[in-house]
């Protein structure tokens, strides 16, 4: 799926944030490896991509990046349990043909999980679906029904939903607003549900004790600081 630089650089700024240093992590869909680049540098963790698109597998090894090419719905299985520390999907849930099916086999490879998508039930969505009757196009959701990418379409709380009928512990969720607002989404606003137009939701298996995160203060432009 395609994402624009603006988009992109908040997804990762919030992603790194949620990173130790030193850990081994899988970036899937990882594109030509821009993530994994900063991650390495900023955190020096061992970063290794899969991505589908074979020319941009060519493009990150060029890099001297260790991607390889493969379908996270199809190649999940060749990795052992416990084999990442952290395995990140981002922007891509809503791509997937199983995506329940795909985060569990993420959780079984990793021991924590960072996965971003955007929220369709950003409030400008529920209007121009009303006012329209028609499929929203958005920033964040710019396709045509008929061209997107896209294959489910769901909100935050359907997500949290998900996690909970699966046994997935969300160990914590940040929301960003159009503006760039960022902020803890809480579980049990319906603001939250209204005002997100992209989440990123930190995952870990139910019933095992999540690792201690150090709080760290995030601060953006125009923009209410928030603990992480």
């Amino acid at each position: 799926m395609d994402k624009s630089a603006k988009s992109v650089r908040k997804d990762w700024l919030l992603i790194q944030k949620l990173i130790e240093k030193n850990r081994k992590v899988l970036d899937i869909g990882c594109g030509e490896g821009e993530l994994i680049e900063n991650l390495n540098k900023n955190k020096q963790s061992d970063t290794k991509g899969l991505e589908i698109n074979g020319e941009y597998v060519r493009k990150a090894i060029s890099k001297g990046l260790v991607v390889i090419q493969g379908d996270a719905e199809k190649d999940l299985y060749q990795y052992d349990d416990e084999s990442f520390d952290y395995v990140i999907l981002s922007q891509t849930l809503q791509a997937m043909y199983s995506p329940k099916s795909v985060l569990l086999e993420m959780l079984r490879i990793g021991g924590k999980v960072i996965v971003s998508f955007p929220n369709f039930g950003h409030w400008k969505i529920r209007l121009k679906l009303l006012a329209t009757g028609r499929m929203p196009i958005t920033e964040k959701l710019p396709y045509s029904w008929y061209e997107t990418p896209n294959i489910h379409f769901f909100t935050i709380k359907d997500f949290q939903e998900m996690c909970m009928d699966s046994n997935i512990f969300i160990e914590k969720s940040i929301g960003i607003s159009e503006s760039g607002r960022q902020f803890e989404i809480n579980e049990k606003s319906l603001l939250s549900n209204l005002i997100v137009n992209e989440a990123i939701f930190l995952l870990s298996k139910s019933g095992i004790e999540p690792i201690k995160i150090k709080s760290k203060t995030l601060v953006s432009s125009g923009s209410q600081a928030i603990q992480v």
